[in-house]
């Protein structure tokens, strides 16, 4: 069974950081291409960033380039997303997701920017 489970959410003042992970089990980590995606209160789910199984590809939207670092381990089957600069417009629930047959989404974790 796959099983996505972010942490590492929070309330933080705008201009302050954030790391996120998602711990992956279920599936083979190493060979999955994963991302992370938001949903802002009202909003359409958003893709953040994208890394691929050897993390030799990434990539990241617009609105989060030059702020935002997703990474992995894929000893320790985890994703991470380090969020740096961060604004109000960043205020959302992340999910890490990844396509294994179907899409899957973890249960999110809430970040709050605010002051």
């Amino acid at each position: 069974e796959v099983q996505l489970v972010e942490s590492g959410g929070g309330l933080v003042q705008p201009g302050g950081s954030l790391r996120l992970s998602c711990a992956a089990s279920g599936f083979t980590f190493s060979s999955a291409v994963m991302k992370w995606v938001r949903q802002a209160p009202g909003k359409r789910l958003e893709w953040v960033s994208s890394i691929n199984n050897a993390a030799g590809t990434i990539s990241y939207a617009n609105s989060v380039k030059g702020r935002f670092i997703i990474s992995r381990d894929n000893a320790k089957n985890t994703l991470y997303l380090q969020m740096n600069s961060l604004k109000s417009e960043d205020t959302a629930v992340y999910y890490c997701a990844t396509f294994w047959g179907t899409d899957y989404r973890g249960q999110g974790t809430q970040v709050t920017v605010s002051s």
